[in-house]
């Protein structure tokens, strides 16, 4: 897949805000050391305020286990709808009684489209749009910008973190930190290490999702990780069924809900994740493992993608969408 606009225009803006003002000359200088808060880390950064990142920064500034949270977009108008869901989830917990103090937890949290702010941070996890050219590039930049021993973790669901990590100016402090959607609900992080990551950095790493509430598992760099490489080609085979006409989208679904136990079978569930974002993790992988079997593109996904049927976000997919309503089959 071509990169989206979205993500050009991104790559543009980061690269923009961190060489902007004389910043890559004077970074060294600002470079500053942090004390050991209990996760090892006292000062994080989480880049990208999405759909993901905005969750692991509000989960991480719930934990307590950080002395201040960097919330960093490229664009301001970013920066505010992050910060938006974060408040609006925050007021939800506390009207549930799940937190007691909303405002001490935004406290902790510092939003900012300044770069200077990434200079002394600990760690980062980057949780920006799935394009491995926009995220090589982003990790370039912030190898001239961050202290040395800043490790770096990305959030990718999908792509190479070696290759991401081959980027950057340091592969052996280089994680990956796959979290589930919705960041505050799912507890399970897949915490992948690379060949080239020094066990110290993955202790580090793996210990950290442990401390801001999550449940971690160790994974090598394998595509798709644990779940992903288990659960997409079993959504891709389902599709091969509709392309083959061996069952209804209803019986397919229903089969794996009342004889497999599922809460959802995979055609509803695909349609839940996103066609594009299937299509996406399986081009990729079509692409970079052509000899891998279980990796195939169903022709019913190709064909939803193309005509814009994405499932619920679109409103049609495999099924009809109201909202967050699932309908009938499409037929």
């Amino acid at each position: 897949m071509r990169p989206s606009l979205a993500s050009v225009r991104y790559t543009s803006l980061i690269n923009k805000s961190f060489t902007g003002s004389g910043f890559q000359k004077n970074a060294a200088n600002r470079w500053m050391t942090s004390s050991s808060a209990v996760s090892g880390f006292d000062k994080i950064a989480v880049i990208g305020l999405g759909l993901m990142g905005h969750g692991i920064c509000q989960v991480s500034a719930m934990s307590g286990a950080h002395s201040s949270i960097v919330a960093y977009e490229a664009e301001q108008r970013f920066l505010d709808k992050g910060k938006e869901r974060i408040e609006n989830s925050l007021k939800k917990l506390a009207a549930k009684g799940k937190i007691s103090d909303a405002d001490a937890v935004l406290q902790k949290i510092h939003f900012t489209t300044d770069p200077s702010s990434l200079a002394n941070v600990d760690f980062i996890c980057e949780a920006v749009i799935e394009n491995l050219d926009l995220k090589k590039d982003l990790y370039q930049t912030l190898s001239k910008v961050c202290k040395p021993d800043c490790i770096f973790a990305s959030n990718t669901s999908s792509l190479s973190i070696t290759q991401m990590a081959e980027a950057s100016d340091r592969p052996d402090k280089f994680v990956g930190v796959h979290f589930f959607n919705p960041v505050q609900i799912m507890k399970l992080v897949e915490v992948i290490r690379t060949k080239h990551t020094t066990p110290e950095v993955f202790d580090k790493a793996y210990n950290w999702v442990s401390q801001i509430g999550k449940v971690p598992v160790s994974c090598g760099d394998t595509p798709g990780f644990i779940v992903n490489r288990l659960l997409v080609p079993s959504l891709m085979q389902a599709m091969c069924m509709v392309d083959r006409k061996d069952a209804t989208i209803h019986d397919i679904d229903i089969s794996m809900q009342l004889g497999a136990g599922h809460p959802m079978g995979p055609l509803h569930l695909a349609d839940y994740v996103g066609l594009d974002t299937c299509y996406f993790i399986v081009d990729g992988w079509t692409k970079n493992f052509p000899d891998e079997p279980a990796f195939v593109m169903p022709e019913c996904l190709k064909s939803k993608v193309q005509a814009g049927d994405l499932g619920r976000k679109t409103g049609k997919g495999f099924y009809h969408w109201s909202g967050e309503t699932r309908g009938d089959p499409v037929v």
